[in-house]
Parts: C-alpha cells; structure tokens; sequence
C-alpha cells in the first residue's frame, strides 16, 4: 500500500460539524475510487512540471528542449510501456488516447462487420449507459434494429448477476449469429468480474469476435489480454488508474489485427510519427493500436495518468495489489455481514425487494466469491423505492466516507489497494451502522 503518495478530501471538504477532530484537518475515509481515483502526488508533480514547461518553453516543449526529457510529442512514448504491462499486452498493442466511448466506437466501426446470418450484438442487458448507446447506435448505422441486433443477457429470476456457465450457453447457442462479444471487465453497478479468458475462449470457438470494456477492470484485476486472445478493448483511466476526472483514455487492439486491420478513420497523430511532420498528404498509419490515434493528446492528462503509472509500478503492478484487494475487500465484507441490519442476498429473490414490508436493511448483491469480483461491493438498500439509500448515503458522507450512490438504490464502496487500509474498513462499517440508528431513531 501507497497510502502516503494520494492526497485525500478532508473532513473539512465535506462535513466536519458532525466529526470529533482536534480542530485539524482529518483525511476521509475513500472508498470512491470505482468512480474517481484520488490523485496521486506525483501526478501533481508531473502536471506542475508540463505547466512550467509550456510557461517557458512554449511551442518549444514539443521537441528536444523539453528540461525533463519528455517532449510531448513522444509523451504517450512513457506511458504505453506501462500500461501494456497493466493489461497484458505488449506495448504495440495499445494507445493512450482519447475517451472511452469513443474509442470504443471506432473498435466497433473496425471490428463489426454485421452479415445476414450473423449480426448480433451479445452484452449484459445492464450494461454502462455509454456502451447501451454505442450497441444501438452501430446497429442503426448498419441498417438494423437494435432490438433484433442486441442480445442482451439478464440474470436468472431471483439473482442479481450472470452465471458464467449462462454467458457461455448462450454464446454455444446463438454463437452462429453473434458477430460481436462485448461484456464489462467488471460491472459497474455489481461489481461482477466477468471471466475474460473463458467467455473470449468460447466467443472464439464460435467464430465471434470478443471485446472488453474495462473501465472497472483495468488497475482493479490482473489482465492478460494478449495471452487470452482478446481481439480489441477499451478503457477509461480516471477511476482505479487515477489519472484524474475525464482523463484520458486507453485502446488495446490485438497484433494479430495488424496486417489486416487500417483505420478507417484516419487522424494526424495516427500517422507514422518518423514523417508526421513533414505533412504528407497521403495516410501512413503506425502499426498497431497506436495507428488508431486522431489528435495529439491533452500533455496536462497524459502527465496524470503517467503519474498514478508510476506509483503502479512502484508497488509491482497488480499481481501485489491484487493479493492486497482480496483481503480488504473481504474484510469489508466480513464487518458488513456482522451488521444487525444486514440480510444474506440468498435469502432475498430480486423481485421481493421492494415489498415494502421489508425492514429497514441492507444486502451485498457483488458476488461473495473473490474470484468472482474487484474491489468494488454494491450495497442494495431495502426496501428497494424507499429513499433508505440516499438517507444513508447523506449521513456516511457527513461521517466522511465517501462511497458513490447508483440508481436504483446501490451505494459502491471500493477499498482500493493502492490507498486504503483495514483503518479504513472498520470506519465505514462503523459508520453505516450508526447511520442505520440514526435515521431508525434507534
């Protein structure tokens, strides 16, 4: 753990008329970082310093008079090193650009290629908004109606996430009409980790392509995404890779790809960089992920992301961080289920949720088997339409701890290796439950 290289909110950032300090500062106890990573220090220091560099330098820092090396014209030059090691890849196979939803869009324009027989999209039918979108929008651009060209996957009746052994049936099943296999790493309002090898393994027996988003996999999960075949993914950094609130994104594309795969929508910064410069007009893209690139990226948010980068690999990448997820996540767990207030999801069936004779409680709907999720715990509050969710919510950032709250009725709570600790833990669960007495008037 690297506690002491972010920076925290304080209590005196949120509400410190309900918390005993000794008049100082207190740091919070954050648990947020499914949603937006705290920011590291030396990404800080790396922001100062590019902010110094274009005050002095100017146009200059784009080449050799860059004081510290990294000319921003090969700035992404430091960071795709580190994130193929984060993902699993080797470093031609990914890029350090733009956003998430668009780079996922251009993935699908090369990868989805829908045929008369074999046209579907499968996902997961709660899928990230964004990616809902983008699904509909590529079947419209196709000629199709996403609700014929959308396989979406719901859980059984009563559960409250896919089986992994229905993802595969479905794609043994339909696999000669899917086109594509586009799931989450991990699901963002359950916190299900999605087996990547297994379904992209059975998505390539079926003839399908297999794609990833991983916004909430990437710096959460170990990844092996070149060993396990996985034809093209995409991810955003802001949450655990801490690069900071709409940082840039990152593109993954396999090099097997690489022969028979050119951008078809082709960008300046995608060009091959020995004659970028000289302004040709003809397209020459760089091999690989990186020929995908439209635009020089933002220096400011590459400077972040290189920052939380570092810190990664100062603490040996995820194979660490992952063994030091699987026992905060479980300890949370553990002081979570002590609660008087909680209710075992087995004994619940997801359509009784919201019977509003249910007590006051609350249940973990994130898989209990550790292989099976990250960081992330979903909290789902009872009765489900109470408002018991944002009343909780409220008095546990009055507390300051700081979870995020998801519609319907789910607050994350995500106790990040790099910068949380058993401290940490223990004061959320503390705090949740004094936050059930007060608003019960127990």
């Amino acid at each position: 753990m690297l506690r002491s290289r972010f920076q925290f909110p304080t209590y005196s950032d949120v509400d410190a008329s309900r918390v005993q300090t000794d008049g100082r500062a207190k740091p919070c106890v954050y648990l947020a970082g499914n949603s937006l990573g705290l920011m590291p220090s030396r990404s800080k220091e790396l922001i100062q310093e590019e902010i110094a560099v274009w005050s002095t330098r100017a146009v200059l820092g784009h080449f050799s008079s860059h004081p510290h090396g990294r000319g921003w014209v090969r700035f992404p030059n430091h960071i795709e090193p580190l994130l193929a090691e984060l993902v699993g890849a080797n470093e031609k196979e990914v890029a350090c650009m733009s956003t998430l939803t668009t780079n996922l869009h251009l993935m699908m324009d090369s990868f989805y290629k829908p045929t008369s027989e074999r046209y579907k999209i499968l996902c997961e039918a709660k899928a990230f908004p964004s990616d809902q979108y983008a699904f509909a929008s590529q079947a419209v651009a196709h000629g199709l109606d996403p609700a014929q060209a959308v396989l979406e996957m719901k859980p059984r009746k009563g559960e409250f996430y896919l089986r992994e052994e229905d993802i595969l049936d479905t794609i043994e099943r339909e696999g000669s009409t899917i086109a594509i296999v586009l799931f989450s790493g991990v699901q963002y309002y359950t916190g299900q980790y999605f087996p990547i090898e297994p379904i992209t393994r059975k998505a390539k027996e079926k003839g399908c392509i297999c794609g990833w988003d991983l916004a909430h996999a990437v710096g959460n999960l170990p990844l092996s995404l070149h060993g396990w075949d996985v034809d093209f993914a995409v991810w955003c950094t802001y949450k655990y890779l801490n690069s900071g609130p709409g940082g840039i994104a990152g593109l993954y594309v396999h090099d097997k790809w690489n022969e028979v795969l050119r951008p078809k929508f082709a960008g300046w910064w995608g060009h091959d960089p020995s004659t970028r410069f000289q302004m040709p007009p003809t397209f020459s893209p760089i091999i690989g992920a990186q020929g995908f690139q439209q635009s020089n990226p933002s220096v400011l948010a590459c400077a972040s992301l290189l920052g939380s980068l570092q810190v990664f690999k100062e603490a040996g990448m995820m194979v660490p961080l992952r063994e030091r997820s699987i026992v905060l996540t479980g300890l949370l767990e553990k002081l979570l289920s002590e609660s008087k207030y909680f209710v075992a999801s087995g004994d619940l069936a997801q359509e009784d949720v919201a019977n509003p004779n249910l007590n006051p409680s609350f249940t973990i709907i994130t898989p209990r088997d550790p292989k099976s999720r990250g960081a992330q715990l979903s909290l789902l509050f009872l009765p489900v339409g109470s408002g018991l969710m944002m009343k909780v919510f409220n008095v546990l950032t009055s507390f300051g701890v700081i979870g995020d709250e998801r519609d319907p009725d789910v607050i994350r709570l995500a106790p990040t290796p790099l910068y949380n600790d058993e401290e940490d833990c223990k004061q959320a669960a503390r705090s949740l439950e004094i936050a059930f007495q007060e608003i019960l008037g127990q």
